[in-house]
């Protein structure tokens, strides 16, 4: 039983124009802080002057350190600005219908119910009979400056991507039907040309309903946005900002890697690859994405290689261990390397917004030693780890679209 209550004071864009202006990508959809400003300098009044107030300044070298009490203070003071901006309007005790169309699946409507999701049916070892299941660990300082900011800004502006099966396609058929029903609210194109459009739903029977039908899924995946489900659970809040996707319309990119030097020539590291992998030659050439999961792009000196995970690399039975993510953090980066951790800083990761062309680039300029072209996670694959109570590897799924930053925010 998957719960959702409606927003009481939600801020959203006043119109399409408005949300043209206001939406942003979400804070971890950039390489870095230049990006960032980059899109600030196009766009100042859109929301990362909030969620990325570090970055909202005249000059680059000017940034703040995010997270700093001078960032929470001109995200404060940015938010109390959208709040009293022409541009944006308060509206009470909402559910809305959002639906994502993609210029790389054009014939399929990805729509999902968003609402307040609840933090006590969050899946933890404390709370092991939770519904909602969480597909990542928590990086403790990662979470905790999700918290500063909702504290800061009294709002909840990032939204947590969550999954539902929909089994019997009640869910679908009802957001459909209510789609069909009218114009949306709003609606907004975003940097990669996905169309984003938001129904408001406002009526006590159309929202009675909703929650009735997705009180009947027995559980939902945290697809994306586990950092913002737990600075909402650590801050005793009793929700936090949510859209339930259903699993088949849902879509995965490639979450890439790319890697420093670490003291290895790449003949001796192929050479050593060959104990674990099928390593094959495939020569220059400009891009390369694995066509399947198994199949991993290495990019070095000019050249891609193909490697294939040998048979006794994973255990097909584990779902997690079955992720090449993993099977390249044991057999290539612990192995090999002896990168231990995921999140070493020698490693990049590269998100699905980037094709592997931005991967050979970065290793031509000579500031990368090798690039991994990775083939994205299936969603049965997502699914699997997550019913078997299992973390996702680390920085192994990028799912695409992204939900798009300030088309409905929560004030607290």
């Amino acid at each position: 039983m998957v719960s959702l209550s409606s927003v009481p004071r939600a801020l959203v864009p006043a119109d399409s124009a408005a949300a043209d202006r206001i939406t942003a990508p979400n804070y971890d959809e950039f390489q870095g802080d230049r990006e960032v400003f980059d899109l600030l300098q196009a766009r100042p009044e859109c929301v990362l002057r909030v969620t990325m107030a570090h970055c909202h300044v005249d000059d680059f070298s000017q940034r703040l350190k995010d997270g700093s009490p001078e960032a929470l203070a001109k995200a404060t003071a940015n938010m109390e600005a959208l709040i009293d901006s022409p541009d944006t309007q308060i509206v009470s005790d909402i559910l809305w219908v959002y639906e994502v169309t993609s210029p790389k699946r054009p014939d399929v409507r990805q729509l999902g119910l968003g609402g307040l999701a609840h933090t006590n049916e969050i899946r933890t070892e404390q709370n092991p009979a939770g519904v909602i299941i969480r597909n990542e660990g928590i990086r403790p300082e990662k979470a905790e400056g999700r918290a500063k900011l909702i504290q800061a800004t009294n709002a909840y502006i990032g939204t947590v991507n969550c999954a539902v099966q929909d089994t019997k396609g009640r869910l679908i058929t009802a957001l459909e039907a209510y789609s069909q029903s009218s114009a949306p609210s709003y609606s907004t194109v975003d940097e990669a040309g996905n169309t984003h459009r938001v129904w408001i739903v406002d009526g006590q029977n159309e929202k009675k309903e909703f929650q009735q039908i997705l009180v009947q899924e027995p559980a939902a995946y945290v697809a994306d946005g586990n950092h913002r489900s737990a600075a909402a659970a650590a801050l005793g809040k009793d929700h936090f900002l949510a859209v339930f996707f259903t699993t088949e319309r849902m879509r995965l990119e490639p979450y890439n890697r790319l890697v420093e030097d670490v003291g290895v020539p790449i003949e001796t590291l192929l050479q050593k690859l060959t104990t674990s992998f099928e390593v094959e030659p495939i020569g220059p050439r400009d891009t390369f994405r694995p066509s399947s999961i198994h199949e991993i792009g290495l990019y070095a000196t000019g050249e891609w290689s193909r490697l294939t995970p040998r048979p006794e690399t994973f255990d097909p039975a584990n779902a997690a261990e079955s992720i090449d993510a993993d099977i390249i953090q044991r057999h290539l980066f612990d192995a090999v390397l002896g990168i231990n951790d995921p999140r070493d800083d020698r490693l990049n990761f590269v998100g699905g917004n980037k094709d592997s062309a931005y991967l050979k680039a970065r290793v031509d300029s000579g500031e990368y030693a090798f690039a991994l072209s990775l083939a994205p996670v299936t969603m049965a694959q997502f699914v699997g780890v997550c019913e078997q109570n299992r973390f996702m590897p680390p920085k192994s799924t990028w799912f695409d679209p992204k939900i798009r930053s300030g088309l409905v925010s929560a004030l607290l």
